[in-house]
């Protein structure tokens, strides 16, 4: 995300129109008439209401990931994925525009894969279990609510925690002290 594509006031105004009425009809008029700018002004940042929305969620999620103490690690993704889980803006996407995270969980990694990637690699120790964590999250936080009944999300949480304390338990047990 460059630096002249993020504007606050225009991705607030995203974020209350698409909870509103929904990334499909959200339109770059509703945006710029919401954040009291021309949609020329819209249209020189982002090209479509996609991209515009792709910018909104990696600001939000990044907001939400970094408030976590990466001290704990395990501690951290759980409450990362309760975070996001509850979120207002993933709520209403999940619920009315899925198809929008196909991209990326399909086909590429997106600015919040990236920033998530950079806070997890230092706190775990390595790149591939930084990624290796951040997939088993990813699918807590999309699956979990078809996993439920007779378990609660809590519990599923709790496994969450801990199949992570085991993974990166394995590793801290094989790795000096840090001084």
């Amino acid at each position: 995300m460059t630096a002249n594509r993020h504007n606050d006031g225009v991705l607030d105004a995203a974020r209350d129109c698409v909870l509103a009425y929904g990334v499909r009809r959200t339109t770059l008029t509703d945006v710029a008439r919401r954040a009291g700018v021309s949609r020329m002004t819209l249209y020189r940042r982002w090209p479509d209401v996609r991209s515009l929305v792709a910018d909104l969620m990696t600001r939000e999620w990044v907001r939400v990931l970094s408030g976590l103490d990466l001290g704990d690690p395990v501690r951290a993704v759980v409450e990362g994925v309760r975070s996001l889980r509850a979120h207002p803006l993933w709520r209403k996407i999940v619920e009315a525009d899925p198809d929008l995270l196909l991209p990326y969980l399909l086909d590429r990694r997106g600015a919040t894969h990236e920033a998530v990637l950079e806070l997890l690699e230092p706190a775990v120790g390595d790149p591939a279990r930084a990624r290796a964590v951040l997939l088993v999250a990813q699918s807590f936080l999309l699956s979990a609510p078809t996993m439920l009944d007779p378990v609660t999300l809590d519990e599923l949480d709790a496994e969450l925690a801990a199949l992570l304390e085991a993974y990166l338990g394995q590793f801290a047990q094989r790795r000096p002290p840090r001084p």
